[in-house]
């Protein structure tokens, strides 16, 4: 009987329909969406906790952490900002292992029977009877044939096909991109100490007015800084009664032209300028004739 071949035909068909790229390929772009996911968790977070949004113009800002602490005998306000102090979570997907198995099974058997049997069923009576004087003699024959053939075949074929994959991901806290990780330095660099009722500064307290050669008074010229008790620069909030100054970069300049005590005002704070005359005159003499 031939060798039957057809279970390991059906075999080798199925091991070439496994679909081996969205088998592998499906696990590797789950991990690439799942990577970008934790991207956009970790963007999300730093929006959420350590940005402020202005409604108006959209500008985002710092959150910034103030809180006071005693030094060198007085009380001070620290600012830091929010970032460089709370865990920026950044999941990144190290290893991913995938282990893939396919089990193939097929089996045939095949039976074949086969018996055979002749007979013929043939029949002659021969009777033939001889008489000689005294004698009688009979003769009798029979003859019989038959003849018989059987035939019986079965086959039987199965296989089956089963898949295995096991997939694993480890994943875990990642460095922080170049980016920011230059973000944070920045912001650790912008740590600062401040006064709780804020810090106004003058360039002079006291102020000496002269004139020209005409006699006229030259405008003695004031600078004034003020930082608010969060550690930023406001020239706006810098004022003096009958005084208008003038914004340049952080501070306030402002110009006197007469003599007099002035309050420098901002805020909680206040300083006091003396304006005084120089008492003397610049104009020439008249030559007498």
């Amino acid at each position: 009987m031939a060798i039957d071949t057809t279970p390991s035909q059906v075999a080798t068909s199925a091991l070439q329909a496994i679909p081996f790229g969205s088998m592998i390929g499906g696990p590797l772009k789950a991990c690439i969406e799942a990577q970008a996911m934790a991207a956009q968790t970790s963007w999300q977070f730093i929006q959420e906790v350590g940005l402020n949004t202005d409604p108006n113009t959209g500008k985002k800002e710092a959150v910034n952490i103030s809180f006071l602490f005693m030094q060198n005998g007085r009380m001070v306000q620290l600012n830091v900002p929010l970032l460089t102090i709370v865990p920026i979570p950044y999941i990144a997907i190290h290893d991913v292992d995938i282990n893939f198995k396919a089990n193939i099974s097929a089996s045939s058997s095949s039976v074949s029977e086969q018996s055979s049997s002749s007979a013929l069923d043939a029949g002659a009576e021969i009777t033939a009877g001889l008489k000689i004087g005294p004698f009688h003699m009979d003769a009798k024959m029979n003859a019989n044939y038959s003849s018989k053939k059987d035939s019986k075949a079965t086959q039987d074929s199965k296989y089956s096909v089963e898949y295995t994959m096991d997939v694993a991901v480890k994943a875990g806290q990642d460095s922080m991109p170049a980016g920011l990780a230059k973000v944070l330095e920045l912001l650790g660099n912008s740590l600062d100490v401040s006064d709780p009722e804020g810090t106004l500064e003058v360039s002079a307290r006291k102020l000496l007015l002269s004139k020209d050669m005409d006699g006229k008074v030259i405008p003695v010229s004031l600078i004034a800084t003020y930082k608010n008790s969060k550690g930023i620069f406001e020239p706006k909030a810098i004022n003096i009664d009958g005084v208008t100054g003038k914004v340049s970069d952080d501070s306030m300049v402002f110009e006197f032209t007469k003599s007099d005590k002035y309050i420098v005002v901002a805020g909680k704070k206040n300083v006091e300028v003396d304006v005084q005359d120089a008492g003397f005159d610049t104009k020439p003499d008249t030559p007498t004739p």
